[in-house]
């Protein structure tokens, strides 16, 4: 089996060759019929970095949502909607520029991953940021969405990795 690290190349290679628009307009659609999203109101979302999964169409559905920030090692929980303002992050990645909220008002979170296997356990980018708040928050319900070619049946497992409820592919 790859280590992380040649997994997290070969994910984002094979990200590169995938369209991404398609796969993030299929996505949606399964999200929006999807039984824990149909349940959830306050759901926090993942800003797209180029080549992941864009699930921002969403943002227009009758629910509220919320981005994560990032605070030292830490992820902050912040409400944002369709037009919201968005700073840069000390990873150059987009955040909002919201005040934050207690995470335990989630029902749902859709959590990033550059690879997910079939057992819930996904291979994030290596910061540990998504594994640390999970850890914290069990009780919220959590859906990986990926590209069917990013699923796997096994990936490499650390202590400290956290499951998720439910993966999504198309």
């Amino acid at each position: 089996m790859d280590n992380k690290t040649d997994l997290r190349v070969r994910a984002k290679t094979i990200r590169k060759g995938l369209d991404i628009s398609l796969i993030s307009a299929n996505m949606v659609n399964l999200i929006r019929k999807n039984e824990s999203y149909l349940k959830a109101q306050n759901i926090m979302l993942y800003y797209p970095m180029k080549y992941e999964i864009n699930l921002l169409s969403l943002l227009t559905d009758n629910k509220n949502f919320y981005l994560p920030k990032v605070f030292g090692k830490d992820m902050l929980v912040c409400p944002f909607k369709e037009g919201d303002r968005l700073g840069l992050s000390e990873f150059n990645t987009n955040e909002p520029c919201s005040n934050p909220v207690n995470p335990e008002i989630l029902d749902l979170i859709f959590v990033p991953a550059l690879m997910a296997d079939k057992e819930g356990y996904r291979l994030g980018y290596g910061g540990g940021f998504y594994d640390r708040f999970l850890a914290k928050y069990k009780n919220i319900k959590t859906i990986t969405p990926i590209a069917s070619k990013l699923l796997v049946n096994k990936l490499p497992v650390d202590v400290f990795d956290c499951r998720v409820n439910e993966i999504i592919s198309c």
